[in-house]
């Protein structure tokens, strides 16, 4: 009889309710498996029942060279494991035992008592016999607990593997709320981008930019503003006339007032200005390492403003006197980003020599 049909026989036991107490799960199915996995289990020097541990037992010592666990297996009464893991563990730190098992029989947890986390963060892996496929049952007993794998170190360095791969899968389940939380507050342009064009597909109407960042924001980060400083709605200096801010939207450069219609006029004009005082300065901002994520900002052809959405190639953008041409598909984050990267080139200091004026 080979590994699979043993559990298949196990398993019809177990549903038939055959293993009324620890002894009988121990004898009928721990004992059983174990014959099947190649360990002699008539040598109490491999397989240690009732292992002394400091006046405490654990019920099954694997062991590798004689007498010398490299496992530990406890047993629980069917549907009885629950919160024995503690005990268990405390027996494994003690001798230094890399492998800990925790069975009632039906489900099997497989510890890596060494690891990092709570007792939960280090099981390796939790089979239910009954409810698994039969398949994956056989490969992972054969995996985890077949002899030769156990005495080489195989078994255990498959723990370790899928210990990583599991501890990577928690990991990235915790910093996926995160990492969408940062992209809302960041305001990013290639998911807002996205959202819009999806809620035009549906209905036909594109919402702007701003509307987007906005639901975004209320729905995943809790309507909790994480903007960047100096404010987005107005700029303002503590050396700037804040009579300037009540005339509207606009900016102040130089101590001058530059009325605007829009966020994006308000764009246009400064890089004017701009390069009006220097005709190279154009070539200087499209030369900075870092624009969008995946486009251009400023570019000497407006396919290289947008390169994944040429619908937006003579919607959004616009060119410039100096023949160079700039993308307006922007939200009031973005345009602040952009003209912060402008004051740098330019070698003004953003919200002093130059201050924003914007309202949502």
């Amino acid at each position: 009889m080979n590994l699979e049909q043993h559990i298949l026989d196990i398993r019809a036991g177990l549903k038939a309710r055959r293993f009324s107490n620890e002894a009988s799960v121990s004898q009928g199915i721990v004992l059983r498996l174990l014959s099947a996995l190649s360990w002699n289990t008539y040598d109490t020097q491999v397989i240690c029942p009732e292992y002394s541990l400091q006046g405490r037992r654990v019920d099954f010592a694997l062991c590798h060279p004689l007498n010398k666990p490299i496992a530990f297996v406890e047993v629980k009464q069917v549907g009885q494991s629950e919160g024995a893991e503690r005990q268990l563990f405390e027996y494994a730190f003690h001798v230094g035992v890399p492998l800990a098992i925790l069975t009632d029989g039906q489900e099997w947890n497989f510890f890596l008592p060494a690891e990092q986390g709570d007792y939960g963060e280090r099981r390796v892996y939790k089979l239910d016999i009954v409810e698994r496929d039969i398949q994956e049952c056989t490969m992972r007993f054969q995996r985890y607990l077949n002899y030769e794998s156990i005495v080489s170190g195989k078994a255990i360095e498959a723990a370790r593997e899928d210990y990583r791969h599991a501890s990577r899968g928690r990991t990235i389940q915790t910093t996926l709320p995160k990492a969408l939380a940062k992209l809302v507050q960041d305001r990013d342009e290639l998911l807002i981008d996205l959202i819009a064009d999806q809620v035009e597909n549906l209905c036909g109407y594109k919402p702007d930019s701003e509307t987007v960042a906005l639901y975004l924001n209320q729905t995943i980060c809790g309507d909790k503003l994480n903007l960047p400083s100096p404010p987005l709605s107005r700029v303002v200096s503590s050396s700037t006339n804040r009579n300037s801010v009540e005339q509207g939207i606009g900016f102040t450069l130089h101590g001058k007032f530059h009325p605007a219609k829009s966020g994006r006029h308000i764009l246009r004009e400064v890089f004017e200005i701009l390069t009006k005082n220097d005709p190279s300065f154009p070539q200087k901002f499209a030369a900075l390492p870092k624009h969008g994520r995946i486009r251009r900002y400023v570019a000497k052809n407006p396919e290289e403003l947008y390169p994944d959405r040429p619908d937006l190639v003579k919607e959004a953008t616009e060119q410039l006197s100096s023949g160079w041409w700039i993308g307006t598909n922007l939200s009031h984050s973005a345009i602040q980003k952009i003209i912060e990267m402008a004051c740098e080139v330019a070698g003004l200091k953003f919200a002093q020599d130059l201050v924003l004026h914007l309202k949502e």
